[in-house]
């Protein structure tokens, strides 16, 4: 064989070689070309299911349900919350004050440790007083609703059922301290819901003092 021949073997297998190299990466580059695309038609399909105007009639029967629902829940958690803070702190009520209520439960005696304990809770500025049990109770319902006006009246409403829960469970009319905590619970709810001032209102106002004060035709300032 010539020394020709083995260098034109050469040649045609680098050529070979190189030929395959740039198929690979023509192929490489059109996979990228092709994820791209996919993403790009992903997001438009994304960007359409959350499209208003293209959900169906029962998409949006689903989203209000789930809406609804979720209401419902945190309704149900403010009743529960409140039913359970009001029975702790009737029971705790009852151990500061050794009544009938907590002794029908078995325990006869109450440890002079645990009633101080239990009268430091259900002082003025206790954790379990008036002040700091309404002030959680309306923190919890405005972390629910903000500052929506139709929410907040139906958190006030949670709060009336889960006062009833207590007084069942209770047994009947619950304690002055409780009694008190209902009456500071409405009271923090109604400044929560009392209507503002709205800037149709200061519109209103602004004009009106403006108005104290006019020019007649020949240029004559006059105060109303």
């Amino acid at each position: 064989m010539s020394l020709s021949g083995i260098g034109n073997s050469n040649v045609s297998d680098a050529y070979t070689a190189a030929s395959a190299v740039e198929a690979e990466k023509k192929t490489e580059s059109s996979k990228v070309d092709t994820s791209k695309t996919d993403t790009s038609v992903k997001k438009e399909e994304a960007a359409a299911v959350y499209d208003k105007s293209k959900l169906s009639e029962d998409d949006r029967k689903a989203i209000v349900a789930q809406l609804k629902a979720d209401q419902e829940k945190r309704q149900s958690q403010l009743t529960d919350l409140v039913h359970n803070m009001l029975n702790t702190q009737t029971n705790t009520f009852g151990q500061a004050n050794n009544i009938w209520q907590f002794l029908s439960k078995g325990n006869f005696t109450v440890d002079a440790a645990t009633q101080k304990k239990a009268q430091e809770a259900i002082s003025e500025d206790g954790y379990w007083g008036v002040k700091q049990t309404s002030d959680r109770i309306v923190s919890f319902a405005t972390a629910l609703a903000g500052d929506d006006q139709k929410q907040l009246e139906k958190m006030r409403d949670a709060f009336l059922k889960g006062y009833k829960q207590a007084e069942k469970t209770w047994g009947g009319k619950l304690p002055d301290i409780s009694k008190r905590t209902y009456d500071a619970v409405l009271e923090k709810f109604d400044s929560l819901m009392k209507p503002k001032e709205t800037d149709k209102d200061m519109s209103v106002d602004k004009t009106d003092k403006d108005n104290t004060v006019t020019t007649t035709e020949d240029g004559t300032v006059v105060a109303k």
